[in-house]
């Protein structure tokens, strides 16, 4: 290949040209070879903050051999200003220089391969013409390159086509930033976080004090609460900072105030201080996004937590989220998990959902937006649906992690569906195992009320009962009896008239479970054995042995714990049988309950004990407090005082946490013992 000077001179790649050109273009080269070594990578930025445990370990990477390292993460994480500060701590390392091009990824027109190596050997060669070919330029490139120690940085990088000509010879070292993510093999990637706590309040901080030096100290909790808001992202955390060091009369407590709307949230951090702000660096990367991935983009706003991929699948359209995983790509989505741990979820930082929010707003028709969120409530309502089956088959603990994985997106389709179609409203709340273990009875009560109008508004009678059933047990649970017993008659009616025996048994069960708390333990026990009969008549072992559990306790209410102790037993035998750990730590306190009665108080505080184990397993707080309540009951007529009230603490914070009606008991007894 033949590379010529603008007067058709042969130069080889070095830049020595051959003997037969004139002495003028060989006292040219002569000043070429004089240029000073090239530093045109920028100063670290003067409030550069943070990313030490990182900086190490890229060094660290440096020291192994990994010298093509790429800085992957959304705009206004800082990928540049921390490259300009791995380059300062390069320097030494790179005697020959550094070198840098912004490849203008999000720009209308990125540039090519071929442009980036012109403008990078344009240091070398400033007056020379060089050649359009890609093959020829690279040449070109690595023969300049070759046995110098360079650090190259490439800026805002596109793809790994655009980058793959440009990594240098091995003796050179690449910086690269990115939004989008370089997957070829050469490079060592780093998937850019936002900053810690710590670090984003220094920040904050050090970018508002100089200018307005009366703000609160430091250690005011209020920045760290700025900083939460802000997102850790360096751009905004600058633009808040600069904000409240150049408006008069704002203070961090007044702004925080004005951060708490959503809506305005991004507009209210502005952009202050930064040469662009956050909505900016965002824009540039939706603007590249291909139309149906931007559409997917503006309806992910819905999502207010993490979720998984077949959540977006269902409420985006998103066939096997091809798009999403693009959107991940371009780090406009993070994504958290691992083959070892299984399926993982991806999540929005908080203010990328807000900027997809008000695209969704702007660009998005109130149809289509209604539509995606009718969707996105049906999946969690079948997701909060599974969950409940499981719990139903035995299995609380995989129903209730599923549950505490899923809730902040249950909830929010909750408060969709209860302002929308009456039947997502109605069935989200059909069978709230697991919400009576997660909600305070008074929430329960409020949300089912809700599903109750929706079932009315549907004509929907089966569900009308279920839900005035489920209000009678939360009635139940909240200790007001004659509350449950009038929604528990109105239950009976409605399963009676449409020949719901199950719901009819449920209800006899429940009345007698109201009844027995208003201590009618004869009439309790006569509902009982008529709901037990219909569970027998119908084969529903599990009402079964719920009814043969309550007529345990209604014995041991009688003064008749022998008896009692033997319902609890057969009922204890059945639940492990089918491994239902919620109903089995039931079992376990009603026999501890017993075993007390009869003073057998070893076997009185060994089943407490595995009570409360099982409590905390499943995260049942009400069980757990009542196991440790129980237990210092026993503890005190035993004389263990201090370890009596040690217990009565614990479930009285317990209590007054989940406002529990039995705190004012656990009072009174503490207040007793301490005389």
């Amino acid at each position: 290949m033949d590379f010529r000077d603008s007067k058709g001179a042969i130069i080889n790649p070095t830049g020595k040209v051959e003997q037969h050109i004139g002495d003028q273009y060989n006292n040219y080269i002569q000043q070429i070879e004089k240029f000073p070594v090239p530093h045109q990578i920028p100063a670290t930025p003067r409030n550069f903050i943070g990313r030490g445990d990182l900086i190490s370990e890229i060094l660290a990477g440096f020291t192994r051999g990994a010298t093509v390292i790429g800085l992957r993460g959304i705009g206004g994480l800082g990928k540049t200003a921390l490259a300009y500060k791995l380059a300062e701590l390069l320097r030494d390392r790179y005697k020959d220089g550094q070198l840098m091009v912004n490849l203008q990824a999000t720009s209308a027109t990125p540039l090519t391969p071929s442009q980036a190596m012109s403008k990078l050997l344009r240091y070398y060669y400033p007056q020379v013409p060089l050649p359009e070919s890609q093959e020829e330029l690279q040449s070109i490139y690595l023969s300049t390159l070759d046995g110098k120690s360079v650090l190259l940085l490439l800026d805002n990088a596109l793809d790994d086509q655009q980058v793959m000509h440009l990594l240098p010879p091995s003796s050179c070292g690449m910086i690269i930033t990115s939004r989008r993510k370089l997957a070829f093999s050469d490079v060592f990637p780093i998937d850019l976080e936002v900053l810690k706590l710590e670090e984003a309040r220094e920040l904050l901080i050090k970018t508002a004090r100089p200018h307005s030096p009366g703000l609160l100290p430091a250690e005011e909790p209020i920045w760290n609460e700025i900083a939460r808001i802000c997102g850790r992202l360096p751009v905004t955390l600058k633009a808040a900072g600069s904000y409240l060091a150049c408006t008069p009369g704002s203070s961090p407590a007044k702004y925080v105030k004005e951060l708490q709307d959503e809506r305005k949230r991004l507009g209210i951090i502005g952009k202050e201080g930064v040469e662009e702000d956050l909505v900016t660096k965002l824009s540039l990367s939706y603007g590249r996004l291909a139309p149906e991935t931007a559409r997917v983009f503006r309806l992910l706003s819905i999502f207010p937590a993490d979720f998984y991929a077949q959540a977006e699948e269902a409420a985006c359209l998103d066939e096997e989220h091809r798009n999403l995983i693009e959107l991940e790509r371009w780090s406009l989505v993070d994504y958290e998990g691992s083959a070892e741990e299984g399926e993982g979820k991806y999540h929005l930082h908080d203010l990328v959902r807000l900027f997809a929010l008000g695209l969704l707003e702007k660009e998005e028709d109130s149809a289509s937006e209604s539509e995606a969120w009718q969707r996105y409530s049906e999946h969690y309502r079948d997701v909060l649906s599974n969950a409940t089956e499981i719990y139903q088959n035995g299995d609380p603990i995989s129903a209730l992690k599923i549950f505490d994985l899923e809730r902040a997106n249950i909830e929010s389709s909750w408060e969709w569906a209860k302002k929308n179609p009456a039947n997502i409203c109605s069935s989200i709340l059909n069978s709230p195992y697991i919400l009576e273990l997660r909600l305070h009875p008074l929430e329960l009560i409020s949300r089912l009320e809700t599903a109750l109008a929706g079932a009315r508004k549907l004509n929907d009678r089966g569900m009308e009962g279920a839900h005035l059933g489920n209000m009678g047990n939360a009635y139940v649970d909240l200790g007001e009896p004659r509350q449950a017993i009038e929604h528990y008659e109105q239950a009976l009616a409605i399963a009676r008239e449409i020949g719901d025996r199950m719901g009819e048994g449920a209800c006899l069960g429940g009345l007698g479970l109201a009844y027995a708390d208003l201590g009618e333990i004869r009439q309790a026990i006569e509902l009982y054995e008529h709901a037990l009969a219909i569970a027998r008549e119908i084969g529903d072992r599990r009402d079964e042995g719920v009814w043969l559990g309550s007529l345990g306790l209604a014995y041991a209410a009688l003064g008749e714990p022998r008896q009692a102790i033997e319902h609890f037993k057969q009922i204890l035998k059945f639940h492990r049988e089918i491994g239902d750990r919620s109903s089995e730590g039931l079992d376990l306190g009603n026999l501890g309950n017993a075993y007390a009665a009869l003073g057998e108080t070893r076997k009185a505080i060994e089943h407490y004990g595995q009570r409360l184990i099982i409590a905390r397993e499943i995260g049942d707080r009400r069980g757990e407090a009542n196991a440790l309540f129980n237990s210092s009951l026993v503890l005190f007529d035993l004389g263990k005082n201090s370890e009596a009230i040690e217990k009565a603490e614990i479930a009285l914070q317990i209590y007054e946490q989940i406002d529990s009606p039995y705190a004012d008991r656990v009072k009174q007894e503490l207040a007793e013992w301490r005389r």
